[in-house]
C-alpha cells in the first residue's frame, strides 16, 4: 500500500518565521497545489512558473491595487487619503492596457538598456567613491546603510535631476511612501505620515517638472519632456504622478539586490571565488540573486472578471498573489532550483516580472547593481560578514528587504 502523502499546513506568511526564510514553505506549497486559495489570506496563492506566467499575461487578471490600498488605511486617516490615492492611481504599475501602455510609451526610450547604458561610467565613478568613503577596510559597518541604500539613491537622483540640497527630503518622502505601497505602516499616524509624503513628493516634482521645462538639464525628466509626448499622450497631472512611481522605485528595489546579492555570495565561498577569479560573473550574481533571493517575494493582482485557472473558477473580485518567489525555484523550469550558480543559463527568471508589468527600471538596477557587486568582489578582498546567523528582514509580503547587513570591510 502507497503511504498517504503528508497533509499540508498552510502558515501565514507574514509570521515571523515565514519573513525570515519562505523558501522551503512556498516550495511545499508549490508542490502541494500551484493555484492553492487560502482562508487565511484571503487570496489565490500562484507558486508555480507556468501559472505566474500564464497570469502574467492573462488580460482577466488585473493589476489595480489602488483600491485593496485605500482598504487597508485605517479609518481616521481615509480623510488625509483622497488625493494621495488619486497620485496612486496615475502609476502605470497599477494600470491595465491600454491605459498601462500610454503611460509606459512616455519612458520607453529613457528607460531603454541604450539609454542607461550611456550612465555606466557615471555610475561605476560613484560606485568607488560610495565605497572610498564608507567602505573603508578594517572598519565594521551596515552595508545596507554604507552602500546599498546610498548608492542607487546618488544615481537615480542625479539621473532624475534631483539637485544635491533638495536630496534628503526627496529620500525621506520616498522612504514614507514605501512604506504605504509596501503595506509597512501599521499605525493612523505612520499613514498618515506616508500619505502626507506622497503629496509632498509629488508637489515636488510638479515644481521640478515647471523648473526643468524652462532650463532643460541632462536628466530624465528633460529627455522625456524634450521628446513631447507629455500634454499629448499623456497629460502632465500623469506624467507628474508616474515620476513618483518612479522616484520610488528608483532607489528600494536596487538597494535590496545589492545586499542580496552580497549576502549570497558570501555566504557560498566557491561562488565568491567564481566571481573574484572572473569578475565578468558580477552579472551572473546579480540575476541568480533575482531568481533565488531577488528584492521582490511577489505581486498582488485581482481578477476583473470571472477566470478559470488550473480548473480553478477564480471570481471577479478575487485577490491573486503572485508568488515570484516560489515560481523562480520551480524545478519543472529551472535545474537545481535551490542551488545559487553565477554561470547559470536557460531559463528566464521572474525577478522583474514579465511581459507588459515587466520592470521598466530593470536596466538601471542591473548596471547599477553589478557596479557595485563588481566593485565590492573586485577591491575588497576582506569584506566578510559580521553575524550572518543573526539577520533580520523587514515584514513584508511584497518585498525581500535585510533590516541591515552588518560587515567587517
Amino acid at each position: 500500500m502507497t503511504a498517504a502523502a503528508p497533509a499540508f499546513t498552510e502558515r501565514y506568511l507574514l509570521s515571523p518565521e515565514m519573513i525570515a526564510d519562505p523558501y522551503g514553505h512556498l516550495d511545499a506549497l508549490r508542490e502541494h497545489a500551484p493555484v492553492h486559495w487560502s482562508p487565511m489570506h484571503h487570496a489565490w496563492l500562484v507558486t508555480g512558473y507556468d501559472q505566474v506566467m500564464h497570469c502574467l499575461r492573462e488580460p482577466a487578471v488585473s493589476a489595480d491595487r489602488v483600491g485593496p490600498l485605500m482598504d487597508a488605511v485605517p479609518q481616521g486617516a481615509r480623510e488625509d487619503a483622497e488625493r494621495a490615492f488619486g497620485i496612486l492611481s496615475r502609476w502605470m504599475v497599477f494600470n491595465d492596457p491600454p491605459h498601462h501602455r500610454r503611460l509606459r510609451q512616455v519612458f520607453q526610450e529613457a528607460f531603454a538598456a541604450r539609454a542607461v547604458a550611456r550612465y555606466r561610467a557615471f555610475t561605476e565613478k560613484a560606485t568607488s567613491a560610495v565605497l572610498a568613503r564608507r567602505a573603508v577596510p578594517g572598519r565594521t559597518g551596515d552595508l545596507m546603510a554604507d552602500v546599498a541604500k546610498p548608492l542607487p539613491a546618488f544615481v537615480f537622483a542625479r539621473w532624475l535631476g534631483i539637485p544635491r540640497a533638495d536630496a534628503a527630503a526627496f529620500w525621506y518622502w520616498n522612504a514614507r511612501v514605501a512604506d504605504l505601497v509596501l503595506g509597512t505602516a501599521q499605525e493612523e499616524s505612520e499613514y498618515r505620515a506616508c500619505l502626507q509624503a506622497l503629496v509632498s513628493l509629488e508637489d515636488y516634482l510638479a515644481g521640478l517638472v515647471a523648473r526643468r521645462r524652462a532650463e532643460p538639464g541632462e536628466d530624465l525628466i528633460s529627455q522625456v519632456l524634450s521628446e513631447g509626448r507629455v500634454g499629448e499622450s499623456v497629460t502632465e497631472e500623469e506624467f507628474v504622478g508616474m515620476l513618483t512611481q518612479m522616484a520610488f522605485a528608483g532607489g528600494e528595489t536596487t538597494s535590496n539586490l545589492i545586499a542580496n546579492t552580497v549576502l549570497a555570495l558570501h555566504t557560498r565561498p566557491e561562488q565568491l571565488a567564481a566571481v573574484r577569479e572572473d569578475p565578468e560573473l558580477a552579472q551572473g550574481a546579480v540575476e541568480e540573486t533575482l531568481r533565488l533571493d531577488g528584492p521582490s517575494k511577489m505581486s498582488i493582482r485581482t481578477a476583473a472578471r470571472d477566470l478559470d485557472l488550473e480548473g480553478h473558477r477564480l471570481r471577479a473580485g478575487d485577490r491573486l498573489f503572485l508568488v515570484t518567489a516560489a515560481a523562480n525555484r520551480d524545478p519543472g523550469r529551472f535545474a537545481a532550483p535551490g542551488r545559487f550558480d553565477v554561470r547559470r543559463t536557460g531559463a528566464t527568471h521572474l525577478g522583474f516580472g514579465f511581459g507588459a508589468h515587466f520592470c521598466i527600471g530593470a536596466a538601471l538596477a542591473r548596471l547599477v547593481a553589478v557596479a557595485a557587486v563588481g566593485t565590492l568582489v573586485r577591491e575588497h578582498p576582506d569584506l566578510a560578514l559580521a553575524d550572518p546567523a543573526r539577520l533580520t528582514w523587514q515584514p513584508s509580503l511584497l518585498n525581500r528587504s535585510l533590516t541591515a547587513l552588518p560587515v567587517h570591510y
